[in-house]
């Protein structure tokens, strides 16, 4: 990789978008998808998505939908309003790990989707929000087009990420009944 690349084997997270200058001084807005904007800051360069580095913010504060600071990459307001829309991730491995029974959606990401009977239905290709529940993207075992399971109880009663699967029952498969 050339320079100003970070190397890693983790999974890169998405943590960040910019949204464009702030005043005239060069300072950049960015709104976070973490739960304290501020932890922005201590993650260290925040990467494109092909791993390059896309900021580094020196300096910050807090905004009301993230944060508002100075980054090494940008100067001037043109150079903060060229990069808006770049959404910036950090490599899984600089997060800290979650406690006992807690997890980050990313890491459902390639695990296999078994049914009740163990049979193995596909696996997980990513996690989408369409604005109400998180969805599992299945990639059927025997090819073909994606399909989604909601991330609920129901429907995913049981997680063994260690072991590299989640037990799906279909959303036809909950709770069939005869309509009242």
């Amino acid at each position: 990789m050339g320079e100003g690349f970070v190397t890693t084997d983790s999974k890169l997270i998405l943590v960040a978008q910019v949204a464009g200058g702030f005043g005239v001084k060069g300072e950049v807005r960015v709104t976070a998808y973490t739960a304290d904007p501020m932890a922005l800051l201590s993650y260290g360069p925040l990467l494109r998505a092909d791993g390059s580095v896309g900021l580094t913010l020196t300096s910050a504060r807090p905004d009301k939908n993230g944060v508002v600071g100075r980054a090494k990459e940008i100067a001037t307001k043109e150079q903060a309003d060229a990069l808006r829309g770049l959404k910036l991730h950090i490599p899984r491995d600089r997060l800290p790990e979650p406690d006992e029974d807690e997890f980050y959606l990313t890491d459902l990401v390639g695990l296999e989707a078994r049914d009740p009977e163990g049979a193995g239905l596909g696996t997980v290709k990513s996690v989408q929000n369409f604005g109400a529940d998180d969805m599992l993207e299945i990639a059927p075992a025997a090819g073909g087009p994606t399909w989604y399971l909601p991330f609920t109880r129901e429907a995913v009663p049981e997680l063994h990420i260690a072991a590299g699967w989640l037990l799906a029952v279909r959303p036809a498969e909950v709770g069939e009944r005869e309509p009242d």
